[in-house]
């Protein structure tokens, strides 16, 4: 066990598929080693793994064999943030609404807060729109809306043995690299996966791991450290396939801006309300277009065919047709009830 806490605390070699096992039974048998599961959260966290150790990691969680058992989602694409780097409201549901409303099947798979203030998971319990609990329900919602927001069902539940070993210690703290990694933990075989990262530096390691899972990632990632496309800065796009380019939102056309266009606003009832704001296009227009840029990627990864403009355009004529606002509506009805979140503005006329 010592070598095991060792090969995180001071790096040196990769640790092995056989060893994250033997941790994993540890954790199952209620009777881990005391520390041992803080000591490997707070190694990974403060000493970016190699990527042998994460795909061992990867191993040991069967994800190969979770991915297998949900079954293909075809032409879906997922979207999901590392998290970390500067607070803005919550790109990524609103780009996969947005996708959603011109046609493409969308998963958003997420985690409450780690580092913002309101994560994908809260900002949805605010809004009303529920959670999927099984791979046969999220198939089902995504026949019936194009979209789906798979809960905790999708991620291994070796998570949770983790955070319930570490408490209570904030697994917000000491497990910061299981929420960069996350993207890569739940067991959602979509076609393609749109990821953002806010460390540009761990998108290799990223890569490599999803390289040898198979699965088609693209990452994106900017100089301002935010997990999303941003339509005022230049991003780098990178994909599994190997191919690397730059998307400067200003060589589209598109608008002049800053972080204070993408500033999140505070409290339930403020957030559930500016939030369909933002999808009706009474936002800033930097905000808009933001959204639709990283839908418009979600519609490049699924494989629609145009230009980047042209799949802004069409992502914007959902926003301003209150096509996005209706479908945010139709999920919402799913609930059976009102109670709980507060009233959401109707579409606009």
């Amino acid at each position: 066990m010592s070598e095991f806490i060792d090969a995180f605390v001071n790096g040196g070699r990769p640790v092995e598929e056989t060893e994250w096992d033997s941790f994993w039974e540890r954790l199952r048998s209620g009777k881990p080693v005391p520390g041992e599961a803080a000591a490997v959260l707070a190694g990974l966290s403060a000493r970016r793994p190699e990527a042998a150790t994460l795909s061992a990691l990867l191993a040991s969680l069967d994800m190969e064999r979770r991915l297998e058992e949900a079954g293909p989602f075809p032409d879906t694409v997922n979207i999901v943030g590392t998290g970390g780097g500067p607070r803005t409201f919550n790109v990524s549901v609103a780009a996969a609404l947005v996708a959603a409303a011109t046609g493409v099947r969308v998963l958003k798979t997420g985690s409450r807060a780690y580092t913002s203030g309101v994560g994908s998971v809260d900002l949805l319990g605010f809004l009303g729109i529920p959670l999927t609990t099984s791979h046969a329900q999220t198939r089902e919602f995504l026949d019936r809306h194009g979209v789906a927001f798979p809960g905790g069902f999708v991620f291994p539940t070796e998570l949770a043995l983790l955070a319930r070993s570490v408490y209570p210690l904030d697994m917000r703290t000491v497990g910061r690299f299981v929420s960069r990694v996350g993207p890569l933990l739940a067991a959602v075989p979509t076609t393609a996966q749109v990821t953002g990262v806010s460390e540009p530096a761990l998108a290799d390691l990223l890569l490599h791991a999803a390289r040898r899972s198979g699965r088609a990632l693209w990452l994106c990632s900017n100089d301002l450290g935010v997990d999303e496309l941003l339509s005022f800065r230049t991003n780098t796009v990178r994909g599994t396939g190997g191919n690397t380019y730059d998307l400067d939102g200003g060589a589209l056309g598109l608008t002049p801006g800053s972080l204070d266009d993408l500033r999140p606003v505070e409290g339930r009832e403020a957030v559930a309300r500016d939030f369909v704001r933002l999808l009706g296009g009474g936002r800033s227009r930097v905000a808009t277009e933001t959204v639709c840029l990283n839908a418009a990627a979600l519609a490049r990864a699924n494989g629609q065919p145009g230009s980047w403009p042209d799949l802004v355009d069409i992502a914007a004529d959902a926003v301003y047709s209150g096509a996005a606002v209706r479908l945010l509506h139709e999920l919402r009805e799913t609930t059976g009830t009102r109670s709980g979140p507060p009233p959401v503005p109707e579409v606009a006329s």
